[in-house]
């Protein structure tokens, strides 16, 4: 099997040194084997695990659910694996909502500054000033 330092292995999976020591301390990486002269020796697992981890973290999952996940797979399998991505798509499909509402609030606030010639009278600035709705005329 072939075997890597940390900065090979850091420059194989564009990831910094520190952060595969963090993802050691933090148990999402075993903690490698040493030679004799204290080098850490990783090897094609750990590259494995540091681009599943890499995805996962696009794809919005924390740190704490990734480290599930390795736990899961050891123990249930992909059943509860594919509930954990279900979860997930869910909390993205409310923070698309959210998003989209605060897009919409926006728009409209944008708009009705626009009609008021922007500046000094724009019920955007006003409200942020909290002007009550009443006196932004």
């Amino acid at each position: 099997m072939k075997r890597f330092t940390i900065g090979k292995l850091a420059k194989i999976t564009n990831t910094g040194s520190e952060t595969i020591r963090f993802y050691e301390k933090q148990g999402l990486l075993e903690e490698p084997e040493r030679e004799a002269s204290g080098y850490r020796k990783y090897d094609e697992i750990d590259i494995s695990r540091l681009h599943f981890i890499k995805n996962a973290k696009e794809l919005g999952f924390t740190l704490r659910e990734i480290k599930d996940f390795f736990t899961l797979s050891k123990l249930q399998g992909k059943k509860s694996i594919l509930g954990m991505a279900k979860q997930k798509m869910e909390e993205i499909e409310q923070k698309i909502n959210s998003l989209n509402r605060m897009k919409r609030a926006l728009k409209a606030l944008t708009s009705s500054c626009q009609n008021h010639g922007g500046g000094h009278n724009c019920p955007l600035l006003l409200s942020f000033k909290g002007v009550p709705p009443e006196r932004r005329k």
